[in-house]
């Protein structure tokens, strides 16, 4: 019988990898009734991807998947084939040493059972039961070199009340006014930033920076694809404003940079969540999409989020003034988003 794992053992060397490389290919027997383990790990290498492993023949059948296993039908994402695995990788997580084969940060995403519906060469259906991971899906080799190159596909439906990421969504606008509201404790505050507008649509790890007229500018703000790194699994759509923050604290626009470096001073600032994890939270009252949005904890080298002021608008309004910023946007504590809008229900107050 071949030595599975001949090609794992050849691309590590056990006294540098804390991975296992056992010394030969352990005998063992599928698990019958269903009960055969799956586990999928997320992987911090040269790029970000996820590995999933399916337990084969006393092996894990293994894919590399860049964007995660997808979520909805209706997308196909690629599978790079890779390499057998020992049965002990089921629960392997840690730090493979720079350098080496796959070097990176291993966690593990999920694990658990599955039930297999094919298994050929050139295509494979497996419906997965685990913690984090439940549906029908298929693997199917697309040629390619050495026959490395497959796809993964959902084929049964979301679970219920999941929705797609939408490809757009346009941003809501304050209408302008000449004071705060005088019904001040129904309303929250947030200081109002001279800055570029922009929506981030995170899925699988990777980030697309959609301006306000539409146009797709991720490359110019190279500098945020970490951002996504740092939210994955998690796929969101986030609305905010880009502003760079000079060396004597003074607020400016962060403009489009070419070269892809990182002004000095480049942040990212969240005050929207517009969609999480298939819901889409453009109907949730601001209250519930703020609290949705300081649960992801988003803080980083390039992005934050700002404290908004719920029914404090003249302490708003102050600590604007003194941070040398242009005024305020006062949000109703009820309203809604309301996709490429100028709402009254959001206003912007200048602090002088």
């Amino acid at each position: 019988m071949a030595d599975r794992l001949e090609e794992y053992r050849r691309r590590r060397d056990a006294a540098r990898t804390p991975e296992p490389v056992p010394r030969e290919t352990p005998r063992r027997r599928q698990a019958e009734g269903g009960g055969a383990r799956f586990v999928i790990q997320q992987h911090h290498a040269r790029s970000l991807h996820w590995d999933l492993r399916l337990e084969r023949d006393g092996v894990l059948a293994s894919w590399a998947v860049p964007r995660g296993l997808p979520r909805d039908q209706g997308r196909n994402h690629l599978a790079v084939h890779t390499e057998d695995h020992p049965m002990e990788y089921l629960t392997f997580h840690g730090e493979i040493p720079a350098g080496e084969y796959g070097g990176g940060t291993m966690t593990v995403h999920d694990r658990g059972t599955y039930r297999c519906e094919k298994w050929r060469d050139d295509e494979v259906i497996v419906v997965l039961d685990g913690e984090r991971t439940a549906g029908r899906y298929v693997l199917f080799a697309t040629g390619g070199k050495n026959g490395r190159d497959w796809m993964i596909r959902r084929t049964d439906p979301p679970p219920e009340g999941w929705t797609a990421m939408p490809e757009l969504v346009r941003p809501m606008h304050p209408t302008p006014a000449a004071r705060l509201p005088r019904d001040e404790q129904e309303w929250g505050y947030e200081l109002r930033w001279d800055g570029v507008r922009a929506l981030a649509y995170v899925s699988g790890g990777r980030l697309r920076l959609l301006s306000e007229t539409d146009e797709d500018v991720t490359g110019a703000y190279g500098w945020l694809r970490e951002l996504a790194e740092e939210l994955a699994p998690t796929e969101v759509v986030l609305d905010g404003v880009l502003v760079r923050i000079d060396d004597a604290g003074r607020i400016r626009p962060a403009r489009p940079n070419a070269r892809g470096r990182v002004p000095a001073g480049a942040q990212y600032l969240l005050f929207d969540l517009l969609w999480l994890e298939g819901v889409s939270c453009v109907d949730l009252p601001y209250t519930q999409r703020r609290e949705l949005l300081d649960g992801l904890a988003l803080t980083g080298p390039h992005w934050q989020t700002p404290p908004w002021f719920p029914g404090t608008g003249a302490e708003a309004l102050r600590t604007g003034r003194e941070q040398g910023l242009p005024g305020v946007v006062a949000k109703r504590l009820d309203s809604a988003y309301e996709p490429g809008r100028r709402s009254r229900r959001w206003l912007s107050i200048d602090a002088a």
